[in-house]
């Protein structure tokens, strides 16, 4: 128990030294030409003056916009996760550990 709490409460300088500075190298990803056509596309439609149009032309717009930004999600390579999901992962890693 008291090794426990001078682990604990007790700096340990030694351990802190021991770590190689890293660097951290800026890789610019490129942005594929299709994703740059559907980000110009939102710009656009963003820019737009949506006050004179009719509701047809709005729901149309904002159907393009949805099918848009479900097209740019299936072509990103990364992962979603909802904050339930997050939540449970938590909850199972504070269980586990």
């Amino acid at each position: 128990m008291v090794m426990i709490a001078s682990l604990t409460f007790l700096p340990n300088q030694s351990i802190a030294s021991e770590k190689n500075p890293t660097t951290i190298s800026n890789t610019s990803k490129e942005v594929p030409a299709e994703v740059k056509v559907l980000l110009s596309r939102l710009d656009e439609i963003k820019a737009m003056d949506k006050s004179n149009l009719t509701a047809a032309d709005k729901k149309v717009l904002r159907k393009e916009v949805r099918t848009i930004k479900s097209r740019m999600r299936s072509n990103g390579n990364g992962i979603y996760l909802s904050v339930g999901a997050i939540i449970i992962i938590i909850l199972l890693l504070i269980i586990l550990l």
